[in-house]
């Protein structure tokens, strides 16, 4: 038996460990707790920053063993430069494998440049996924310039490693800079999905993708569980739904899906596991893609939300890259998942307006504009009428046209 804090609990194994080692690991560190009987804690440490860190991350293991009334232990640290928000997940995660019982969190506190929130219809043009148990990734994706950054729990994860990587990202929402990038997490395959809500829900994500969605009643399930967690940890902001289509069965029901939530902001395919269940061979070309994929995009229009095309895979293609993307916008998709910070600036370029487009749009929002001041109830163009939808999409060119510095933003005046 060990004691913490006065209580008896049942001792699992005396030894647990977490983290990565090696000569080839950075900015992640490797714990390894060994229970003892007496003595207090005893930390061996080896660290690269040891001559000018090595005391406040001692103080800081002292610091968590007290908090989770961990009284005698031998303590083992291989530091390769991680930060503090990573040395404490996997502290906490090597003191769990050993006694699962304890629900204690030790939190950081956010960030003060992540109080930012985000919009149904916000700018989705490209999402950056990051292994979700791969921290050496997560601080400089931000510099990147993604519209979204995506921490992944799902796939990207191996099954042994699951519990580290939301512990990991869990830390990572509180105290990484993400450079207004929308802090997007993608959940594990419902409804082992749903045990990873507790982990991010109230730690300011913006956006939870729903991998492999294949029913409304998928997203009823995880609107219950997030309002429940939201209400029980008085979040007020929203959180909004990426369901991602990776199926036949979840082409066919698309619109179900779409229209499923008001917190549906996008729906987004995956098409590795699409051409998959199909019995087909993904392709650059994406031939045996497009039913798939025009029926998503009509889903996500007929529910009033966004379409998001699927990652490409060949991250030194950047031609085939851009191609891709001007197809994906002329089916009428918004944004294209990324697995390489390079891949982001083509992205956006594809997706920028021509100067056709933003010549057009420039058109339609003078006339609307021109309409409201004489306080007309119709806005004509020419001979023909401009309704709502079409002033707001003009709005949203000549927005990418601004963003893409292909328009400056005092147009009006030029």
């Amino acid at each position: 038996m060990t004691i913490l804090k006065g209580k008896i609990m049942r001792q699992y194994k005396n030894k647990s460990t977490a983290g990565k080692r090696g000569d080839s690991i950075r900015s992640d560190c490797y714990f390894e707790i060994e229970l003892k009987d007496s003595a207090g804690i005893k930390i061996n440490l080896k660290s690269k920053v040891d001559s000018m860190y090595g005391e406040s991350i001692k103080q800081m293991i002292l610091d968590m063993s007290k908090f989770f009334g961990l009284k005698d232990a031998k303590i083992l640290l291989e530091d390769n430069g991680a930060l503090p928000f990573v040395l404490a997940a996997r502290f906490e995660l090597a003191f769990k494998r050993l006694f699962p019982e304890n629900k204690k969190e030790y939190l950081f506190p956010f960030h003060e440049k992540n109080s930012y929130s985000t919009k149904k219809d916000q700018l989705r043009r490209s999402r950056l996924y990051l292994p979700g148990n791969e921290p050496k990734f997560f601080v400089n994706a931000g510099l990147h310039s993604p519209d979204g950054i995506i921490l992944d729990l799902e796939d990207s994860v191996a099954p042994s490693e699951k519990d580290a990587a939301q512990l990991l990202v869990r830390n990572a929402l509180r105290s990484v800079d993400f450079y207004n990038a929308e802090r997007m997490v993608r959940i594990n395959q419902l409804p082992n999905g749903l045990d990873d809500l507790k982990y991010i829900i109230p730690h300011n994500v913006n956006v939870i993708l729903i991998p492999k969605c294949e029913s409304a009643e998928q997203i009823h399930q995880l609107e219950k569980e997030v309002k429940k967690l939201k209400k029980q940890f008085n979040v007020k902001s929203d959180i909004f739904f990426m369901p991602i289509i990776e199926s036949a069965l979840g082409v066919i029901k698309a619109y179900e899906i779409a229209s499923a939530s008001k917190n549906n902001c996008a729906l987004a395919i995956g098409l590795e596991d699409y051409t998959a269940d199909i019995g087909t061979q993904r392709t650059n070309e994406g031939r045996e893609s497009i039913f798939a994929r025009q029926m998503l995009v009509n889903a996500a229009k007929a529910a009033g939300i966004q379409a998001i095309d699927t990652v490409f895979s060949d991250v030194s293609d950047m031609e085939a890259l851009r191609q891709s993307v001007i197809e994906a916008k002329s089916l009428g998709f918004e944004g294209k998942g990324c697995i390489h910070p390079r891949q982001i600036q083509v992205v956006h370029e594809a997706f920028a307006p021509t100067v056709e487009e933003i010549e057009k749009a420039k058109k339609i929002v003078l006339a609307f504009e021109d309409a409201e001041k004489k306080g007309l109830g119709v806005v004509a163009l020419g001979s023909k009428m401009i309704d709502p939808p079409v002033v707001k999409r003009a709005i949203r060119t000549i927005d990418l046209g601004i963003l893409n510095n292909l328009l400056d933003k005092n147009w009006r005046k030029q």
